[in-house]
């Protein structure tokens, strides 16, 4: 068996060894192309002002554009290290079977890269994600001396989102995410028995306790300056330093093992419940532990869970692990297999929309993933967006009086969203308000209009009758559903040098 792992670890170096043969330029083709398929398109989340003898700062409500598969705009660098992997997963491009071109940045490459391209104003930070080579330790070892690289040598301070690879040790991961400003883990999969099918070589629960491992240090680091996930959100920074360090650490640490038991049962030990330093002194209070949080990535249409178990999924991560977000992203047929969609069946774009969509009512609408859908139902309606179809499942609560109505319900309403809310409840405590008013605050009549009447009246007589209000809203969504939902719509990768006609000097 040694001789035999020996043999393989030879063969790696020799194919590395090769690599050096290629440019810079051919490196960054092929490692940014085969990047296009993880999902990393959000503001950072974290603000971080210049420094002095260092590079860059970092906006919260910037980089928000990536490179993606469908040619949207970009605002960082998105690569792998290497597109060399160990795994043999059915649903990737980059899996051990395929024959495939590969290559490998160096630590200095990737950061050269990065800090050339930040120079010229071509990007805001560094997106860094890997195929697994030899082993996730070593994979994450190589990440790791990158980010050091980067932060240290080259003093760079911007925005760097890294993807942490499954399997990893704790005490690397905590490395990590102590250099990056976002970490994830993609999930890929909702459930066990799917990633059992499709990628062999990963299993949920080295997935499911590095998530905990890193919300539960975020959580810590929060306490350490005095904030909540709550207050981080609303930009409130209250001091609760009382007991840091003793019954809220343990209050903690035991709530955050509980949430991951109701979501994988029988995985946490005591163990391995948190990642952060034991010893208050060993805490860098210095750089905080991902200040932009955590996220994760799920592959829509590769496997045949509905909507509903897809939502659920989501709701428990955001519950159990207190993400920033859940990506999702629509399978692109790739590869042969029995076990996956035929290449050439359509991108399911218009459900990954929808999708996103009820992901936006589960974080800020406060609705649930069974409120949404159901066993009977477990599928949204692709013609109408997840809001509408479930007021159009619950017409026995509307229309509702705008002038009486509660708060939490008035945000349930199709067209009115918080900002709506909030300029109506404002408004109301001076005067009636009516429809006229809500146009000038820019509410959107043409949803709200059949499910609210204002001062005892609605807009037009309509029925409240389902078929109709459905058909009158298919008509709004229909463009809508034209541009997502189009076939004839082609999408590639963008192209930072054909595209733009620029080059790369090495």
């Amino acid at each position: 068996m040694r001789d035999m792992q020996r043999l393989a670890d030879m063969q790696i170096d020799s194919k590395a060894e090769l690599q050096k043969e290629k440019t810079l330029e051919e490196k960054l083709e092929i490692l940014s192309d085969a990047a296009k398929y993880d999902v990393a398109c959000t503001s950072s989340g974290v603000d971080r002002a210049g420094k002095k003898g260092y590079l860059g700062n970092s906006c919260a409500s910037g980089v928000c554009h990536t490179f993606a598969a469908d040619g949207r705009c970009v605002s960082l660098l998105k690569i792998l290290m290497t597109n060399h992997c160990e795994y043999d997963c059915k649903y990737c491009k980059n899996r051990k079977s395929n024959d495939v071109e590969r290559a490998t940045f160096t630590p200095d490459e990737i950061c050269r890269l990065t800090i050339e391209f930040y120079k010229r104003n071509y990007i805001e930070g560094l997106f860094l994600s890997s195929g697994v080579l030899k082993n996730p330790d070593y994979t994450m070892e190589k990440i790791i001396e990158a980010l050091r690289m980067l932060r240290g040598t080259y003093k760079f301070n911007g925005y760097i989102h890294v993807k942490a690879i499954p399997g990893a040790s704790k005490e690397l991961i905590y490395s990590a995410g102590l250099l990056a400003d976002r970490i994830s883990i993609n999930m890929e999969l909702p459930t066990q028995d799917s990633l059992s099918r499709l990628a062999p070589n990963k299993h949920m629960a080295n997935i499911i306790r590095p998530m905990n491992q890193i919300s539960g240090t975020i959580a810590m680091h929060r306490l350490a300056v005095g904030k909540s996930a709550r207050m981080e959100r609303a930009g409130i920074n209250d001091h609760l330093m009382n007991s840091i360090w003793g019954k809220e650490v343990n209050r903690i640490s035991t709530d955050a093992a509980d949430r991951a038991n109701r979501l994988l049962p029988g995985l946490q030990t005591e163990a391995d419940t948190f990642l952060f330093p034991a010893d208050k002194k060993d805490l860098n209070l210095g750089r905080a532990f991902a200040p932009a949080g955590q996220s994760t990535q799920m592959i829509i249409g590769a496997t045949n869970e509905t909507d509903l178990e897809l939502i659920r999924t989501t709701q428990n991560l955001y519950k159990s692990f207190d993400l920033k977000r859940v990506f999702y992203s629509g399978y692109i047929p790739v590869n042969e297999d029995d076990a996956l969609p035929e290449p050439g069946t359509p991108v399911p774009l218009l459900r990954e929309h929808r999708l996103y969509q009820a992901d936006w009512l589960l974080r800020y609408y406060g609705f649930f993933a069974d409120e949404l859908l159901s066993e009977e139902h477990p599928f949204f309606d692709d013609a109408i967006d997840p809001k509408c179809n479930w007021a159009l499942n619950h017409l026995e609560q509307f229309p509702i009086e705008i002038n009486t109505a509660s708060y939490d319900m008035l945000l349930r309403v199709p067209g009115i969203g918080p900002n709506g809310v909030k300029k109506i409840v404002n408004a109301r405590r001076y005067t009636k308000v009516d429809f006229e008013m809500l146009k000038q605050m820019r509410i959107t009549l043409k949803r709200a209009q059949y499910f609210i009447t204002c001062n005892g009246k609605m807009l037009y007589k309509i029925p409240l009758e389902h078929r109709f209000i459905r058909n009158r809203l298919i008509d709004v969504d229909s463009v809508e559903i034209a541009d997502i939902g189009g076939q004839s719509v082609q999408y590639k990768q963008m192209n930072l040098f054909s595209d733009f006609n620029m080059s790369c000097t090495g």
